[in-house]
């Protein structure tokens, strides 16, 4: 359970930092074949402060619990929470805001989950 936590962390880290990098970089979204449409009716005129949002938020709680879980630090799975919570407020909010679901919403939101449920049961809180 501690290594597919870590996997799982260690891919949204990884994901979430470059493809913010990429939306900040390239802002009308073409490198990712993302609409502008897609922002319709949210505060973004493009995709250079979700990118901003996305690397700093997303990938960097992740890639902290990426550095404490791979440290053996005493709140690796308090971090991972977080990891497990952002990663699927984002998803969900993204979900509200532009009102379009693409496959990689499930999955990344399938990921979350099962992140909290991992980090959940590794911290203690639930007893085998």
């Amino acid at each position: 359970m501690k290594t597919l936590l870590l996997i799982l962390i260690s891919f949204i880290a990884v994901t979430a930092t470059l493809s913010g990098l990429v939306m900040i970089t390239n802002p009308g979204g073409d490198l990712l074949h993302l609409q502008l449409g897609l922002l319709k009716g949210t505060p973004f005129k493009d995709f250079q402060l979700p990118g901003i949002l996305l690397t700093a938020v997303v990938g960097g709680i992740n890639l902290v619990a990426v550095f404490y879980n791979i440290q053996r630090h005493k709140n690796r799975y308090n971090w991972a929470l977080a990891a497990g919570f952002v990663i699927s407020g984002w998803i969900i909010v993204q979900l509200i805001l532009i009102q379009v679901a693409h496959w990689l919403h499930f999955i990344y939101l399938g990921m979350g989950i099962l992140i909290i449920l991992l980090a959940y049961q590794l911290k203690g809180k639930w007893a085998v």
